[in-house]
């Protein structure tokens, strides 16, 4: 009988990946991006272990929205008192973080939990072109 494969931690190895997000639908790529820092796109892919790669967003303020998304699409946040809920429209938040945007998004398609937040912190975005992980980064 043959069984899965079950890796562990320490055998993973991790990759840095880069993405220009220049005229790419803003959707479609964070289910790329949601996908490569889960690592199901890796043939020994384990939900209980961290198997993804680290990405590196350029371009985030460039990227494209299908529809009027820009304008309906809304962000909320708590401050902890009564009727103190902010909200802020992808638009506004593109102008102003597109860093946070890029985190808020990719945070709602990845786990739950201790190893979703541990996942999110593979996840560097940019606005422009520079960036300092140019030795990390392969084919940059």
């Amino acid at each position: 009988m043959k069984f899965t494969k079950s890796i562990k931690p320490e055998e993973v190895k991790r990759d840095w990946i880069l993405i220009d997000a220049k005229d790419k639908t803003f959707g479609r790529l964070i289910t790329e991006i949601a996908t490569i820092l889960r690592g199901k796109h890796k043939p020994y892919y384990t939900p209980h272990v961290d198997c993804g790669d680290y990405v590196v967003v350029i371009n985030a303020d460039k990227v494209r929205f299908s529809t009027s998304k820009k304008l309906s699409d809304k962000y909320y946040a708590h401050t902890g008192y009564f009727g103190h809920v902010k909200e802020e429209t992808v638009e506004k938040l593109l102008k102003t973080n597109p860093e946070k945007l890029f985190k808020l998004a990719t945070r709602g398609m990845l786990p739950k939990t201790k190893l979703g937040r541990k996942m999110l912190k593979k996840l560097k975005v940019y606005a422009g072109e520079n960036h300092p992980h140019t030795a990390q980064v392969k084919g940059n």
